[in-house]
């Protein structure tokens, strides 16, 4: 592979906020502190692959507005050499999320606005000029004009998806997890158009319908059929389902693969913000670089150790090599969980 890696879908920004606990109805509390950070699939995993890999091209797609959110998402991108911003479109208002940080209780709730992310959709792509060996696209649930209904594939995020595979570009999607009838009912026709499907316990449970958790605890003998059920849906090469604990991984036709996480102490851990996000993306390098899935699930895994040892989604990133050597050193320190 050499035409680098497509990040296209959701670009916004993070107001967080840390108040002293979160209010009941009409009721007042006071905010600490407050600061920005760019959020969202494309920003996180964009920032988390240039700096894995600072060879690698990176190729960002969305719809921003031309505002100060907006150009907080560029001046971010504007400092990493490999990552090309000549896909954006720019209309309307920037997305972004107010996250309520209760520093009582250690909860966040979050308040989202779609902005201009909700216009993102099939016309935004042309992979006649658009080059690139992997796309990875998301959020499913969060992306309106993608999730509307396709009379031939299902949704429009399947059409895309459908539209790269023919240009020979590999897939790879995202979700958001969400209560109610809409998960399996957009998710599934995009799993029909995906190469590589990395979602976590809670996403898989909803999409097949197989009991994944009971209680905070991982039923892990029902993970080989939950992987089986993705490849019947229509997953075409990798399945890996991941949680806090450990990722489990399958190659269609394969045997599951089982990587645990890292025993990092809690005292260490400084924020999970965008830790899935890290581990998509260090699968997505392995799979660039024609890992075995073992190898990407390691990668994947010690990509998300290192990304929670900072409060920023992508502040604990590393280079590949750095993050290998942490992925040694703290796994000889500290053991699997």
């Amino acid at each position: 592979m050499k035409n680098g890696i497509i990040l296209a879908g959701n670009m916004l920004v993070d107001a967080l906020k840390d108040i002293d606990v979160y209010p009941s109805h009409s009721n007042l509390t006071t905010i600490r502190r407050v600061r920005k950070a760019i959020g969202g699939l494309v920003c996180n995993c964009g920032l988390d692959l240039a700096i894995l890999d600072p060879e690698l091209p990176v190729k960002v797609m969305g719809v921003i507005g031309r505002d100060d959110n907006g150009k907080l998402i560029e001046d971010t991108f504007a400092k990493y050499p490999n990552i090309d911003r000549s896909y954006i479109r720019y209309e309307g208002e920037t997305s972004f999320t107010d996250a309520m940080c209760d520093i009582k209780n250690a909860t966040r709730t979050f308040f989202t606005y779609r902005g201009s992310a909700a216009t993102f959709g099939p016309d935004d792509f042309d992979f006649s000029k658009i080059k690139g060996d992997i796309l990875h696209i998301g959020y499913i649930l969060l992306l309106d004009t993608m999730d509307e209904e396709d009379p031939e594939y299902g949704t429009k995020m399947a059409r895309v998806l459908a539209s790269a595979q023919a240009a020979g570009i590999k897939t790879s999607i995202d979700v958001v997890s969400e209560e109610g009838d809409r998960f399996a009912r957009l998710v599934s026709p995009s799993l029909k158009y995906t190469d590589y499907c990395i979602i976590n316990e809670s996403e898989a449970q909803r999409v097949t319908g197989i009991a994944l958790e009971k209680e905070g605890k991982i039923i892990e003998e029902n993970i080989e059929k939950a992987c089986k059920a993705l490849f019947d849906i229509g997953v075409g090469e990798w399945v890996v389902i991941h949680s806090r604990a450990a990722a489990w991984g399958m190659v269609k036709g394969g045997a599951v693969e089982k990587v645990r996480s890292l025993n990092i102490p809690k005292e260490m851990i400084k924020g999970t913000t965008g830790a899935g996000d890290a581990f998509a993306s260090g699968v997505l390098l392995g799979a660039y670089r024609e890992m075995s899935l073992r190898d990407a699930m390691i990668l994947g895994t010690a990509t998300a150790n290192s990304s929670i040892l900072a409060p920023g989604a992508s502040e604990g990133i590393l280079s590949y090599e750095d993050t290998m050597t942490f992925y040694k050193e703290t796994l000889e320190k500290y053991g699997e969980m």
